[in-house]
């Protein structure tokens, strides 16, 4: 039974707009079912015989068929985008093509642009609230309007948080158990350094360098990281990796859509303090950091600090989804004075809001500091004040504090 997602919405919304969609996303995030959702009929690029011998004699043959036509795995013929954007010109009407893929070509330089034609829709694995983890009883968008959030008292477990954190938001692990979730992002891993990051890259790349780069950005998880501190982690006394080499793995590794920057808000701030602008990096689901690291349920439960940087990384997967549905954009915020905000939201009519994540009560305090002192330091004459000021939690319930933040915990969260 499919389960709805929040790209359905996006995706009805851009298909009146636009002559073709792209959808992007990590391998076994849902793309394709999501697509078939909207989609009169499918070309299946990587399995179907008679789509390749389509590709062969005449292309345009793919692109027959009852619309929205679904090109899936497209990027397994690269040159069907040139033809999808002649075809879009030609037809000149609107939600004619929904183009699927977990990687970007790499050779994108042999792509004609294809502006005016495709709009862009990014996908994540699914939410607490797609997945049926969220009681939904307080919706991003109430928050953002400025209102007074409300639910009951959260029940919570920390194995209930991790096994959350372990399956991750995989739409094939819907009826699995934690020991099925802690195999398949180690087998997701896998196959990302020996398979996937060569086809992303167009070069056949060493599978145990990518390995234990996935590991050290697994162990950097939710920080600002520079390369060379990943490289020389990866290295140690071994110097085997370079920078440049570095660098290329992890720009494959975002073409794969498994990897995530958060960058830094730049906005206008008083004193004397100066912003700092390097990005947050984030695996697209928390469940591959585990993968990576090859954790298992015991170790992560006695390992509490780890897991708070984990619980951060599914705090800002599930911002990110709820926020692109109102076209908003997830940020992180440091200044050189060390004061740091986990999530800036910021939408497109320019209401903002701030997010401390804190997995337990105790540290509640010293973030209302954080964001207080935050709010003051925003020059608000130019950017307007904030929508809200809000604590994510892993327990309790939400409501508003005497200072005006919000505790919201991530359980009773939804678009």
């Amino acid at each position: 039974m499919y389960m709805p997602r929040v790209t359905d919405t996006i995706l009805q919304n851009r298909l009146t707009v636009s002559g073709a969609v792209l959808i992007r996303g990590a391998k076994g995030c849902g793309k394709t079912e999501t697509a078939l959702q909207a989609a009169g009929s499918i070309a299946r690029m990587d399995t179907d015989d008679i789509v390749r011998l389509q590709m062969e004699l005449d292309p345009r043959m793919v692109l027959a068929g009852d619309t929205p036509r679904v090109i899936d795995e497209w990027q397994e013929y690269p040159e069907i985008w040139n033809f999808v954007r002649h075809e879009v010109d030609e037809r000149k009407q609107k939600g004619q093509f929904i183009l699927t893929g977990s990687s970007s070509v790499h050779n994108a330089a042999r792509l004609h642009s294809g502006a005016g034609r495709f709009s862009i829709v990014d996908m994540r694995p699914m939410s607490l609230a797609e997945r049926g983890w969220s009681t939904g009883e307080v919706s991003m968008e109430s928050v953002m309007q400025g209102d007074i959030p409300r639910s009951r008292e959260l029940p919570f477990r920390l194995e209930t948080l991790i096994e959350q954190i372990v399956l991750g938001g995989w739409p094939g692990l819907i009826d699995a158990d934690a020991v099925t979730g802690l195999q398949f992002s180690r087998d997701y891993i896998s196959l990302t350094a020996e398979a996937d990051i060569n086809k992303a890259s167009g070069k056949t790349r060493d599978p145990m360098k990518v390995r234990r780069l996935l590991q050290s950005l697994a162990r950097n998880i939710a920080t600002e990281a520079s390369l060379a501190t990943l490289v020389k982690d990866v290295n140690g006394s071994d110097g085997f990796l370079t920078d440049e080499t570095a660098a290329d793995y992890i720009q494959a590794l975002e073409r794969l859509r498994i990897l995530e920057q958060l960058p830094a808000w730049s906005t206008h701030i008083r004193g004397s303090s100066t912003l700092r602008k390097s990005p947050k990096r984030f695996f697209v689901d928390p469940s591959l950091a585990v993968g990576a690291l090859g954790l298992s349920i015991e170790k992560l439960g006695k390992d509490l600090q780890y897991l708070g940087f984990l619980f951060e990384s599914l705090v800002i997967r599930d911002l990110r989804i709820y926020a692109e549905l109102h076209g908003g954009n997830v940020f992180h915020y440091r200044d050189s004075s060390g004061l740091e905000v986990d999530a800036v939201i910021e939408y497109p009519d320019g209401r903002w809001a701030a997010f401390e994540v804190k997995m337990g009560m105790r540290a509640q305090e010293t973030a209302a500091a954080n964001l207080l002192t935050f709010a003051q330091r925003v020059d608000q004459s130019r950017i307007g004040p904030p929508a809200a000021l809000c604590i994510i939690t892993a327990n309790g319930f939400a409501y508003q504090r005497k200072d005006g933040i919000n505790v919201i915990p991530l359980g009773v969260l939804t678009t």
